[in-house]
């Protein structure tokens, strides 16, 4: 399985009384991710399965993933991958779709920064995770542990 980790475009600032599970990606969030989602198809990379966050943010940037990546299927929620998430509970989540051969997920921070050396079995890693940034971490088992390999990440500064 190659697993793609998506953190969520540029969200806008929560207004007086929003909740900021509520807020939104900003037009400028929206075309920066979409650039960086396409340079990703144009290289032939694919979705079999997208999860998203519940969070509007992370659901908005998974309808722009599955647009890009021209994906049909449905986009699954799950609170595993809210910010305040443990690394463990996504992997209980990647575990469940093993069988998936390219699965997306579409979160947030400070899970994905956390999540990336989790996945590649060094928990203690520090990784920046831009908005809009992907990584990239393939995995031929699925024990109690991760013990990914890293393929690539991709910033949007990058894909710009």
């Amino acid at each position: 399985m190659k697993l793609y980790v998506l953190r969520h475009g540029i969200a806008e600032d929560a207004a007086p009384g929003q909740s900021d599970s509520d807020r939104r990606l900003t037009p400028e969030g929206c075309d920066k991710l979409q650039t960086t989602l396409a340079t990703v198809a144009r290289a032939g990379v694919r979705a079999s399965l997208i999860i998203s966050s519940p969070l509007v943010r992370a659901v908005q940037s998974a309808g722009i993933l599955a647009g890009e990546l021209e994906y049909n299927g449905e986009i699954l929620r799950s609170a595993a991958l809210a910010p305040e998430a443990r690394v463990s509970e996504v992997w209980s989540e990647i575990r469940t779709h093993k069988d998936e051969s390219n699965l997306w997920l579409a979160s947030h921070n400070p899970l994905c920064s956390q999540l990336a050396g989790y996945v590649l079995g060094v928990p203690g890693l520090s990784v920046q995770f831009g908005k809009g940034t992907i990584l990239c971490v393939e995995f031929d088992r699925f024990g109690p542990e991760p013990r990914g390999v890293l393929r690539w990440m991709l910033t949007a500064r990058l894909s710009a």
